[in-house]
């Protein structure tokens, strides 16, 4: 099979990062094996083959918003039949005993693991993920549109959660990319007003097509206070102008797993009255259901940008400079 694997940290044109033909994968108990119709591309990929993140596997195959068809199950996995489509995520394991996992947040077990990190992702024609932790998809969508719901869409639904917004409230939107889009329709559901704030041109107008309130620079004021706001863009630079921009008692959520440093903050003019700064560290197995299952009952509309998956290499280009429409999505 075809697979991509991070052979070394590297920018584009991306030396380090290799197409090879492999042997597919055999699934291992309590697994199961999954033919890639589609991957879709992540800013967290990114981050791993220009060694952002410290690499947790070498060589490793990224790619965690896998739509495929199961065509293998070993034994102890459970669920699942040859045939069903179904959805790889970022969460990949957890230990189920910790304190974390006890309450309820797994997403911060110690002993975590993550596709396309820490074991081989969907930059693939095979993949192999542990039946519980693998979902059932929602009708209704191309394969190409359900392959972003599965990061984008599950960690910008984590992050509007940790945002707080209240019913009917403003939210501020930093970076408007394939998470930012889905996010922001979920939040326009439920009847906030949305004010974009991102450097690209491309990206405000979608965010107008979607039904965004206003749109501006990504360093720009808002045209009014916010009641929340989120942090997609990995810029740190970003966080005091966020915080500013924050009525009394807002909430701004970093939807990141990587940001840049972060520039001194002035208490009175940036957490005084009750502003909060809070981070988002991956998302459970209950946020993936919870929003897939808003997504089944409220059509959103997908942005895709589709690429051949033996182009890998530039769909990471065209995400590092802000050259996709939406979500990037590797197809066979």
């Amino acid at each position: 099979m075809l697979a991509w694997r991070v052979c070394r940290p590297s920018t584009a044109p991306y030396p380090g990062f290799e197409a090879r033909e492999e042997p597919t994968p055999r699934p291992e108990r309590g697994e199961l094996l999954v033919r890639v119709r589609a991957c879709g591309v992540c800013r967290t990929d990114l981050h791993v083959v220009e060694g952002d993140l410290p690499p947790h596997r070498p060589g490793v195959i990224p790619g965690h918003e896998v739509v495929g068809e199961v065509v293998d199950i070993a034994e102890g996995a459970t669920g699942f039949a040859p045939g069903d489509l179904v959805g790889v995520a970022w969460l990949r394991g957890t230990c189920g005993r910790c304190r974390y996992c006890r309450r309820g947040a797994e997403n911060l077990c110690p002993l975590s693991t993550y596709t396309g990190w820490d074991t081989d992702g969907g930059y693939a024609r095979f993949v192999t993920a542990p039946a519980a932790y693998t979902h059932r998809l929602p009708s209704g969508y191309t394969d190409a549109e359900l392959a972003p719901l599965l990061c984008a869409g599950i960690i910008g639904y984590r992050a509007l959660k940790r945002a707080e917004l209240p019913d009917a409230g403003r939210l501020g939107i930093y970076g408007f990319g394939a998470s930012a889009h889905l996010a922001a329709q979920v939040a326009l559901a439920r009847g906030a007003t949305v004010h974009v704030l991102t450097r690209s041109a491309r990206a405000r107008e979608l965010a107008l097509k979607l039904g965004a309130s206003s749109v501006g620079g990504a360093t720009d004021p808002p045209p009014e206070p916010l009641d929340a706001a989120i942090l997609f863009a990995p810029v740190g630079t970003l966080v005091p102008a966020a915080l500013a921009a924050l009525d009394r008692g807002g909430t701004l959520a970093v939807a990141g797993i990587h940001l840049t440093d972060i520039p001194v903050l002035g208490y009175q003019r940036h957490l005084f009255q009750e502003r909060q700064l809070r981070s988002v560290t991956a998302n459970t197995r209950a946020d993936a259901r919870e929003f897939l299952a808003i997504a089944a009952q409220h059509p959103l509309t997908v942005v895709t940008t589709p690429y051949p998956l033996d182009h890998a290499d530039r769909a990471l280009a065209d995400l590092a400079a802000d050259r996709v429409d939406g979500a990037a999505v590797l197809l066979p």
